[in-house]
């Protein structure tokens, strides 16, 4: 009982010590932080206060104190012109696709990685599927644009076919999927590496009882290792619907053109030529800010939908 009493006692006088004291006394995990902190606070927090420019007529020489507020006007701007349904059905449609046909590209590829038992062959297929990830994607695009022009490997393929050759670049028709295939042969290798994570986790004795129940490998993987880490393919549904108004602006800005741009113009690309091209800073932060309150309204709502579900969400 006096054991229990002291313990008791010495955590209501950690309850009662100061905000200070407590800091004090974590003050190596704070300093720990304070380069993330500081980071974030410059790069990320900072910044926001320049949002304020899309409810001005922002005259680069007057500043941020001294241009004109208009309220709406550079909203209402956006909504009513021709450019605005274009790019949202050009934005949804690409993060759609790559929804469909990219997110379950990582899953698969590690599902087969960890059946893989030659362990010299597992890490050569790795490095070999992570590299591209670590392109950026001036020279990615570099790499797949000498691939698919008049002159590449894939339109040589159609001539010894004696098929006429696409010209996937310039056409309205096969752009956007060769944005899908090429998205995903750059990031699934490097995606994976959370699903392998989260395999890892797993409890092998639930493999153990399925073999002596008779299960083969795909029940074992259906009835087993998909519902292990069907938690971590949750969380990363959630983030992936939360950026579906991002649809990949480096990648697509290095391989589209004016002929495509009825298909692969997207709010990004429009933000990038009207806010820094053509110099309508007002215009170009009102679109960017819209996209953004889009996005954290989707990633709430994706959240809250799954919370409810009884899955596995963010917070």
């Amino acid at each position: 009982m006096s054991n229990n009493t002291a313990i008791s006692r010495s955590r209501n006088r950690a309850g009662n010590a100061t905000l200070g004291t407590r800091i004090w006394k974590a003050r190596y995990f704070y300093l720990f932080i304070l380069p993330a902190f500081v980071f974030f606070l410059i790069f990320t927090y900072i910044p926001y206060f320049g949002l304020v420019i899309a409810f001005q007529d922002f005259k680069i020489f007057a500043g941020v104190f001294k241009s004109e507020f208009v309220g709406f006007k550079h909203f209402i701007n956006f909504f009513n012109s021709q450019s605005f349904f274009t790019l949202i059905r050009n934005t949804l449609s690409i993060s759609l696709l790559r929804l469909i046909f990219s997110f379950p590209v990582p899953i698969i590829f590690a599902l087969l990685l960890n059946e893989v038992r030659h362990m010299t062959y597992k890490r050569i297929i790795q490095t070999i599927t992570y590299f591209p990830n670590f392109l950026s994607w001036v020279i990615f695009a570099g790499i797949v644009v000498n691939i698919i022009r008049p002159t590449g490997i894939i339109n040589n393929v159609f001539l010894s076919l004696g098929l006429e050759p696409p010209n996937i670049l310039t056409s309205t028709r096969y752009f956007v999927p060769m944005l899908v295939v090429s998205g995903a042969l750059k990031s699934f290798g490097f995606g994976a590496i959370i699903y392998l994570a989260a395999l890892s986790g797993v409890d092998s004795q639930l493999y153990e009882a399925a073999v002596i129940d008779g299960a083969k490998r795909l029940r074992q993987i259906w009835h087993i290792t998909l519902p292990g880490i069907r938690p971590t393919i949750v969380v990363m549904l959630i983030m992936e619907l939360g950026s579906i108004m991002n649809a990949g602006f480096d990648q697509i800005f290095n391989l589209y053109n004016a002929s495509v741009y009825e298909v692969a113009d997207i709010i990004d690309t429009y933000v990038f030529r009207i806010g820094y091209l053509s110099s309508q800073y007002s215009l170009g932060t009102a679109v960017g800010l819209f996209k953004g309150v889009i996005g954290m309204l989707l990633i709430i709502t994706a959240n809250t939908i799954i919370r409810k579900a009884g899955e596995a969400s963010i917070w």
